[in-house]
């Protein structure tokens, strides 16, 4: 089974993801368009899916899934 994400924060350039199996993922915002673009208060409005999957911005029409995030991270 895949990790999901337990916490989510965001400073002033990246998130960072807390997963359940101990690890945290540090992405920059330059990785997403939208986020980039937005404001550091629409990037602060993150929710983490009730699954743990993803994580969603609501403003900003924004999904992002822990999957994809794990793959990029490997790559």
């Amino acid at each position: 089974m895949s990790p999901s994400a337990i916490a989510v924060h965001v400073d002033a350039t990246h998130f960072v993801v807390v997963l359940s199996d101990g690890r945290t993922l540090r992405v920059p915002f330059s990785s997403f368009p939208r986020l980039l673009a937005a404001s550091p208060v629409q990037r602060g409005k993150v929710r983490i899916s009730s699954s743990g999957q993803g994580l969603h911005w609501d403003e900003l029409d924004e999904d992002i899934s822990v999957k994809g995030l794990l793959r990029v991270q490997r790559d």
